[in-house]
This record gives structure tokens, sequence and C-alpha cells, in this order.
């Protein structure tokens, strides 16, 4: 069986973090393991509190999983801190995996500040140059390119470049929050052609963990041989319909379907 392992924070309320990663995962068919980075005290209607697992027990926790069971792709989420990132990045430096998704959880949809400026340098400096694909919103995007605000296709597409040249061999710029375009389109760049992977934009409220369950299907495809533009293709398939069948639980912005039926792919052509 095809493992995935996920480096992330744990979600109390289920919608995201480890806890989506994983159920993402079993959906794929691909064994999830997972290395948790913080516990948090949250429910759909925000955040109440973080504790920081220490960078020391971060480490120790993926030298176990990966020395055992091995892993055939990682991704990873929410890192809490520049402590941890440093452990992380030596932990994956001292045993790689052979694929790295990185889903760079800085910036939430709402656009509030998820990691300190001290963390972000080391998440560039150490992390995105070990990352097979990295996966920004737009909010992490324009951060991370130094571009605030992406507003058009143009912007998204500079800040793809501009990310590309920090180290990673694939970028994804998601769409989702550009109100200029009529689909929610996400642009795959891996530093000589770019892709479009266009889904319906969706009326949806619920829509919590989305950024964890995407990059975590990239993974998972990974994980089980895909290359990285079907990989791509059939995470933004899966997503898509993840958000449309949103279950509706809890009064706040709720989880998304992480059941939604993974039939579908894409090659970034359309």
């Amino acid at each position: 069986m095809h493992t995935a392992l996920t480096i992330a924070g744990s979600d109390s309320g289920g919608g995201a973090g480890i806890q989506a990663d994983l159920k993402t995962f079993h959906a794929h068919g691909v064994f999830g393991t997972s290395v948790i980075t913080a516990l948090t005290a949250q429910n759909t209607h925000g955040v109440s509190g973080i504790h920081p697992v220490p960078g020391s027990f971060v480490a120790e926790q993926y030298h176990q999983v990966v020395e055992d069971i091995g892993a055939d792709a990682a991704k990873t989420g929410m890192l809490a801190n520049a402590e941890v990132i440093e452990s992380v990045a030596d932990a994956l430096e001292g045993h790689p995996v052979p694929f790295l998704v990185v889903d760079p959880v800085m910036i939430s949809k709402s656009g509030a500040r998820l990691l300190e400026e001290e963390a972000v340098a080391a998440l560039v400096e150490r992390i995105l140059p070990l990352a097979t694909v990295v996966t920004p919103n737009l909010h992490e995007a324009a951060a991370l390119a130094g571009i605030d605000p992406i507003r058009d296709r143009e912007g998204q597409m500079e800040a793809a470049h501009l990310i590309k040249a920090m180290g990673p061999a694939w970028v994804v710029v998601k769409g989702g929050h550009l109100s200029s375009e009529e689909d929610a389109v996400d642009l795959l760049y891996n530093g000589e052609e770019i892709s479009e992977y266009r889904g319906p934009r969706l009326e949806q409220r619920h829509t919590h963990g989305t950024g964890c369950t995407y990059s975590a299907a990239i993974a998972a495809g990974l994980a089980k041989g895909q290359e990285v533009r079907e990989a791509v293709g059939r995470a933004k398939a899966y997503i898509t319909e993840a958000i449309r069948t949103a279950p509706g639980l809890g009064g706040g912005v709720g989880p998304v379907n992480h059941f939604a039926p993974t039939v579908g792919s894409g090659d970034g052509s359309g």
C-alpha cells in the first residue's frame, strides 16, 4: 500500500490540519501517517488556543515514521514557528522523502497572519527549496512574492515566477479568491510553462480546510505514482466536489466533504 505523511497541526474540529489530511489520504486509498506540529482548540467559529509542539519532539515523530513505515510522499501544513520549521527542515534533509508538497500556512482566507515574520523567513530559506510542489493561496503568494495585493491573472502569474525562483520544483498559485475571474483558476508553473486548472466558483460558506485538503490530495496522487500535472488536476477536481458537497456542519465556516468522489483528472490544458 502507498503511504503519505502529513506534517501539520491538529484541528480539534476535524476540518483542517492533520485530521483533514488523514481523511483525504484515506479517501484516495493511501495509508496516512502524521507528525503533529501544534495542538489547536477550534471549531467552525474560529481558533481559541494554539499549543506548539517542541521542535525536538516534532523531529522525533518524523524519524520514527520514516525509518520504519516510510513515506512515498509527504506534505507540510501549519508549522507553527521558526523552531518547528528548522526541525522539520533538518529532518527532511536527513531522511528525504521522494515528494514533498508544501502548503505554506501563512495567511488565512480572511487575510489574518498565521505565521510570524521570523518563521516566514525560515520557511522560505529552509522548506521551499525542498518542495516538489508549493501551494499558496493568493494572500500567501502575494506575501511570498512581495507584490501584495494580487488583483488579476497577470499578478498571479508574476507571483508564480517569483516563488519558483525560491527553489520549489513546481508552484501552484490558487485563484479561488481572485474575484476578477469568473471561474476559480489555479496556475501551475515549473519554470518553463504555466498550466491552468479551472473549476466553477462555488457560492459556499463551508470551505474550512480547503488548502489542507487540496495539498493532501496532491500528495496522495504523487504517492501513488501520478505525475505532478495529473496529481494537481485530480486534486483540483476532488476539492471542487468536496466544496460543492460540503456537509454543512457547525454554525460557522464548516468543513468540506473529505469523502467526495476522487474520480476525475486534468492535465492543465483547460
